[in-house]
């Protein structure tokens, strides 16, 4: 009898070749363009010695960032008291970094005024993001990530769900599906839906538009429970875990005082985020009670 040989099989995809297909398929989708006033911005700050007059007059040439910079730098959550008249001085008592951060946040905003059913959106990304910003001062001190990190990154977080909402007119109802999975994870059921999910094009979208790494990494996986309770396969740095799990900490904060929790991630990622921040139970009773004005916005 003559052995008989089988044909090898294909071996299955690895999670390196899998986020490269996802990456190609970004790229197909198509991500918002930098805004040119970003790299303006940004070409000044990489000189020896930025002229701080010409960053004023660059932000000052759109009248509606101007003045949406001024109102920034005059809202409580910076609560520098002094009021801020001119562009020039909110560069001046909120710095170059969260300048450019501000100007990505505000143009991200710009990028989707097609995009219907945003209003919300925008809203609770703001919100996500002022609690994250508080929380973050308000951790014990070994558990800390800088305030204005966690308040970009809140900002940031879910800026993939605007790009995918144009491409795939079906994307609500996956959302609302992955809002209520009770055990697989949010982008898993992205994945299976679409092929893609709004982390890996957030990321994409955050490195593209020039915010630190630390930030689009923790894009990437803020919905991947391995990654808050020990930086996962990927390695991901602590302090990256942290923005994740403050930022998911400030969205269980909000959907208590607003009562408007439409998602089940708290369950499957707040035991990690609770490790990771050295949170107890009382704690997080504590935080509740003390962000009612961070979530009121007042």
């Amino acid at each position: 009898m003559t052995a008989t040989t089988s044909a090898p099989t294909d071996a299955p995809p690895s999670a390196p070749d899998i986020e490269a297909k996802m990456r190609v398929e970004v790229r197909d989708i198509g991500i918002p363009p930098r805004p040119a006033i970003l790299d303006r911005i940004n070409s000044e700050m990489q000189k020896d010695e930025p002229d701080f007059k010409q960053l004023a007059e660059i932000v000052g040439s759109d009248v509606g960032l101007a003045a949406s910079v001024i109102k920034v730098a005059n809202s409580p959550y910076f609560g520098f008291g002094k009021k801020v008249r001119s562009v020039q001085e909110a560069l001046l008592v909120l710095g170059l970094k969260v300048i450019v951060r501000t100007i990505a946040g505000l143009a991200l905003q710009r990028t989707f005024p097609h995009v219907p059913s945003l209003e919300r959106f925008w809203d609770a990304s703001a919100c996500t993001a002022r609690v994250s910003g508080w929380l973050a001062q308000n951790l014990n001190r070994a558990a800390r990530v800088r305030a204005d990190d966690a308040y970009t990154f809140g900002l940031f977080r879910d800026c993939g769900v605007p790009v995918l909402m144009i491409p795939f007119p079906e994307y609500l109802g996956v959302l609302k599906a992955a809002n209520a999975e009770e055990n697989a994870s949010f982008t898993t059921v992205e994945d299976q839906a679409l092929s893609i999910n709004h982390a890996i094009v957030g990321s994409e979208l955050a490195e593209d538009w020039l915010l630190p790494e630390e930030i689009h990494t923790a894009i990437r996986h803020h919905h991947d429970a391995g990654v808050i309770e020990d930086g996962g396969p990927a390695g991901v740095a602590p302090a990256t875990r942290r923005l994740i799990a403050v930022s998911q900490t400030a969205e269980y904060l909000i959907h208590r005082h607003t009562g408007l929790n439409r998602t089940r991630e708290w369950d499957k990622l707040g035991p990690a985020c609770m490790a990771l921040l050295e949170l107890s139970e009382e704690d997080l009773e504590r935080l509740f009670q003390d962000s009612h004005t961070a979530v009121k916005g007042e």
